[in-house]
């Protein structure tokens, strides 16, 4: 935890190291921040990621030595507001405290072999950039036990009826038919035996699904002030747990279904925070969901591409429901239902989340390599590349349509390890278009008419961007910079292979890409190898508390690559 904080804060320039010596090819390097000093060994890694050489994260203490960095003192010293610093230290503290309790609770199996949807709950490792993957701050040890991914234990949604006048949904179809597939017969009956008992006819009332953790946090935590008197006078009305149950994937929000795993997973809205933000969903995106999924899927299905040279299967956000979408409880209240990855999964095949290619197991050797054992380093990694970069790539270049494609929203469909297709996820609030670069704008959802905030709204604050560099800068993100390059360095730690060879192989596939289908203006127009490219600030804006992205520059590996003259 210490290293990856070091690693971020030098990454992003919070605190300016000055290197002072070379030690076993690495430098080292020694900064000052609230007064004391600090060392590590890096390496420069893709991007600028550094590397940093394991238990070297060290500080000067009062008496002159050096000892092991701490995270309490390495956060006091940095430039924020007290009630920022203390507030990162809480999110560092609490992942700690977490990760310890699996060590301490859950025995370490082998996960190779296992079926998609236990390796989402067992990927425990987390976000390999982000040093608070695992805050879950709101969460005490029991709501861990309960709903932990890790963990893995079952639960059953809580059902809420809610006044219609209350609600904007998003739904396929005929309604009813709507529920009666995704409740099942049983729990659609049970709800019509009740919605009877309380004469609550579906004419004023519709269904709507909380997490049960968000059910107690708005019955007696901090959302209580608002939903309490919606259950005093009506407004919503409890029906408890009912129907399949679930349990939590990687994201902790979005549930999949343990009894039926081919049935649809939910995103439900939950008042923690992790990683970078609180984890409810924005009111905006609820809605709106539905509608990208259909453009995306459209845009997927007209290209013959993406069935026969750069195969792509989308998981629709297909129906969104959202109460108090403009009041105190906008976002609180809010689900998306998505087709799961064991849905689309054919005779076999079978899949994994892509970010599982960035560890180990316990033995220390990587996730994937009894694969890269069978098929060879190579032949393997090369076959990886073209599944997991040229969709992103084609979807940017020839359609101008820029996902975040980061190792938790790609999962990987395989055959005996041979990578055969790439699965995309999540797109209600993670897609971004630029109008003088989309390809096809008759396709594109009536955004003005899907909510109001977007009829007056700037490029770059929904979908719409000012301009080919922000695309360039979230597919680029996602893929290459916060994703790609931690496959690189476990390929370079246990396999042998020097990250600048990796990066050709991806920017050679890039170039003949562009040249295939004759796209070398638009590829050019993205422009992957700038000398120089942004990337967001992820630690930073946690630091600021950011309402809007930050963001610095970064050297990009790409541009070693290029010809002079085509930077």
């Amino acid at each position: 935890m210490v290293r990856q904080l070091a690693a971020a804060l030098l990454f992003e320039g919070i605190v300016e190291p000055a290197a002072v010596g070379v030690d076993g090819g690495d430098r080292r390097l020694v900064w000052r921040s609230g007064g004391r000093e600090f060392r590590c060994l890096a390496s420069a890694g893709p991007f600028g990621r550094p590397r940093l050489r394991p238990g070297s994260v060290e500080m000067r203490d009062e008496d002159g030595a050096w000892r092991a960095a701490t995270l309490d003192r390495m956060v006091a010293g940095l430039d924020a507001p007290e009630p920022h610093l203390s507030g990162l230290l809480a999110e560092l503290e609490r992942t700690v405290s977490l990760c310890r309790w699996n060590a301490a609770n859950l025995p370490a199996t082998p996960r190779r072999g296992l079926p998609f949807p236990d390796l989402e709950c067992r990927l425990e490792e987390g976000h390999p950039y982000h040093p608070c993957f695992k805050a879950r701050l709101g969460f005490d040890e029991a709501d861990h036990a309960a709903f932990g991914p890790e963990v893995g234990r079952r639960f059953q949604l809580v059902w809420l009826l809610v006044a219609r006048s209350c609600l904007h949904l998003a739904i396929p179809g005929e309604e009813e038919e709507f529920w009666q597939s995704e409740l099942g017969p049983a729990a659609w009956a049970e709800i019509e035996r009740r919605r009877e008992e309380l004469n609550l006819p579906a004419t004023d009332y519709c269904l709507l699904p909380l997490h049960p953790w968000q059910w107690w946090d708005l019955r007696e935590g901090e959302g209580a002030p608002w939903l309490l008197p919606w259950l005093s006078d009506g407004r919503a009305v409890w029906l408890g747990p009912l129907g399949d149950h679930y349990r939590a994937s990687q994201s902790v929000r979005t549930v999949m279904n343990a009894d039926d795993p081919r049935k649809a997973d939910v995103k439900l809205a939950l008042n923690i925070v992790n990683t970078a933000s609180r984890r409810i969903i924005d009111p905006h995106s609820v809605c709106t969901g539905p509608a990208i999924s259909e453009w995306l899927t459209a845009v997927v299905a007209d290209d013959a591409d993406f069935r026969d040279r750069y195969p792509l299967t989308l998981l629709p956000e297909y129906a969104g429901i959202i109460a108090d979408r403009h009041g105190p409880l906008a976002g609180q209240m809010a689900a998306l239902w998505r087709r799961s990855v064991q849905s689309t999964l054919g005779e076999g095949e079978s899949a994994i989340p892509f970010n599982m290619l960035m560890v180990t197991e316990a033995d220390g050797s990587a996730f994937a390599a009894p694969w890269i054992e069978r098929y060879g380093l190579l032949p393997w990694l090369d076959r990886l590349l073209e599944v997991a970069v040229l969709p992103v790539w084609h979807l940017l270049v020839r359609h101008g349509i820029a996902v975040e494609a980061h190792g938790q929203n790609m999962v990987l469909v395989h055959r005996d390890g041979w990578p055969v297709r790439l699965i995309l996820r999540d797109f209600h609030d993670s897609v971004e278009y630029a109008p003088d670069f989309v390809a096809d704008p008759g396709l594109l959802p009536d955004f003005p008419n899907l909510h109001p905030a977007y009829r007056d709204a700037p490029p770059d604050r929904y979908y719409w961007a000012g301009g080919v560099d922000a695309l360039r800068e979230l597919a680029m993100d996602t893929l290459f910079v916060f994703n790609l390059t931690d496959v690189s360095d476990l390929l370079a730690l246990k396999h042998g292979l020097p990250e600048p060879e990796f990066w050709r192989r991806v920017h050679d596939l890039l170039e003949a890409h562009a040249r295939r289908h004759g796209l070398e203006e638009r590829h050019r127009r993205v422009g992957h190898a700038a000398p120089e490219i942004l990337t967001e600030s992820l630690l930073r804006g946690k630091l600021l508390r950011a309402r809007e992205e930050i963001h610095h520059t970064v050297p990009n590996i790409f541009a070693r690559f290029a010809p002079e003259g085509s930077r």
